[in-house]
């Protein structure tokens, strides 16, 4: 599976339509057993939004039985991460 991509803006209004395209695109791949890549290097401008997101895809492919990987993390996501207590559920354990 190619890596799904974090878009350069994702504040709250985005969100929303982020999270279901990419419960589609798993949806669509739920037979792979492989991790969910998520490349969040151009994620420049974003809220807690963007965590939810990332949270949201990680219940949905831990149901299917799979794992994310979330690479590129930029320093200030990674402290809103760490603030709100679930960077380590970003991380690969």
């Amino acid at each position: 599976m190619n890596a799904l991509k974090l878009p350069p803006s994702l504040m709250h209004e985005q969100a929303d339509a982020c999270l279901s395209q990419w419960i589609r695109q798993l949806q669509s791949q739920a037979s792979e057993p492989e991790p969910v890549l998520v490349d969040a290097s151009a994620l420049s401008d974003f809220d807690s939004s963007a965590l939810a997101v990332l949270l949201g895809l990680r219940r949905v492919a831990k149901a299917q039985g799979r794992s994310v990987l979330v690479e590129g993390m930029s320093a200030r996501l990674s402290e809103l991460a760490t603030l709100y207590g679930v960077l380590d559920l970003l991380q690969p354990a």
